[in-house]
């Protein structure tokens, strides 16, 4: 597929793109050879072929869920200004 820059022009005003008159025609034959590539894979067969997420068969590395810090909320909370109810009392912002 090949592309005029009327079309490259065309494309750059509905994506609101601002691009250089001089560089029209790079961008035509760059856009060009990507839609000739997207062409050729459509052609390749892939029925049979599972979609995978991931070219390598990878995992994550996961830590255990195991808690690591002991609860201070008693002690933060005793050098808190206000406390009510297990709460932080803060200054109303929002009228």
């Amino acid at each position: 597929m090949s592309l005029s820059s009327h079309e490259v022009l065309k494309i750059a005003h509905l994506a609101r793109l601002s691009i250089d008159e001089a560089r029209v025609p790079d961008y035509a034959r760059d856009l060009s050879n990507i839609f000739d590539l997207v062409e050729k894979m459509r052609a390749v067969d892939t029925h049979g072929i599972a979609p995978m997420a991931h070219p390598l068969d990878a995992v994550q590395r996961l830590r255990p869920d195991a808690v690591t810090e002991t609860d201070q909320r008693a002690l933060f909370q005793s050098i808190a200004p206000q406390v009510e109810a297990g709460l932080y009392l803060v200054p109303k912002v929002i009228e």
